[in-house]
């Protein structure tokens, strides 16, 4: 494969894995409640971690899940189970109930930590489909010219997405608190759906269905 077919190639893939237009609603139902500084703080920490995990695969590749014991399915239907209890809260407002419980509750910077790390960066962003794509595409380059060439893409991809989740952030003030309510609890069925396909690509995959 030729360098620009490879730079295209790595570029297509790893954005329609990481997908910044369909991302961008749902940082917008997972950041309800904090301001545009804090939104800023969570969406450069989850494209950091995120970015950095996928450069990490890209080098160490299927070789560290095989050294743990670890494989893509079993990664799958984790993430899958860890994402349906994201949605749950999202569906139910769950969150917040809790937030409600303090008359005046501040968003701590644990929490702009937590939703940075999961499930933000991981697996919304480094999910089992982009680490599954960098593995396979690192596999395809040929020498360290296109090795490097891979974190560079992976690194672009992350800074388109980036720009669209600080638009993300305008939106969210034209839709108003009734659009957010909405658009929460309709994100979360899609991320309840989202994450029982996690589940079941996991469970086809481990037992060849």
């Amino acid at each position: 494969m030729s360098g620009i077919d490879f730079l295209v190639n790595v570029l297509i893939t790893i954005l329609v894995t990481v997908d910044p237009v369909g991302m961008a609603p749902i940082f917008l139902g997972l950041t309800a409640g904090m301001n545009r500084a804090q939104r800023f703080q969570v969406a450069i920490r989850a494209c950091l971690l995120g970015g950095g995990v996928l450069v990490f695969f890209s080098l160490a590749g299927s070789g560290f899940l095989e050294l743990l014991g670890i494989t893509m399915p079993a990664f799958r239907i984790a993430g899958g189970v860890l994402l349906f209890w994201i949605a749950f809260e999202m569906i139910f407002e769950k969150r917040q109930e809790r937030h409600e419980k303090s008359a005046e509750r501040a968003v701590t910077q644990d929490r702009i930590r937590d939703t940075a790390v999961f499930p933000l960066g991981i697996p919304l962003i480094a999910g089992p489909g982009a680490i599954s794509a960098v593995i396979l595409l690192a596999g395809r380059s040929d020498g360290a010219v296109q090795t490097l060439q891979l974190i560079a893409m992976v690194v672009l991809a992350l800074a388109i997405l980036l720009a669209a989740l600080v638009i993300a952030e305008r939106i969210d003030r034209f839709l108003g608190e009734t659009g957010r309510i909405i658009l929460t609890r309709l994100l979360g069925v899609i991320l309840a759906a989202l994450s029982v396909q996690f589940v079941i690509d996991g469970i086809r995959a481990a037992f060849g269905i």
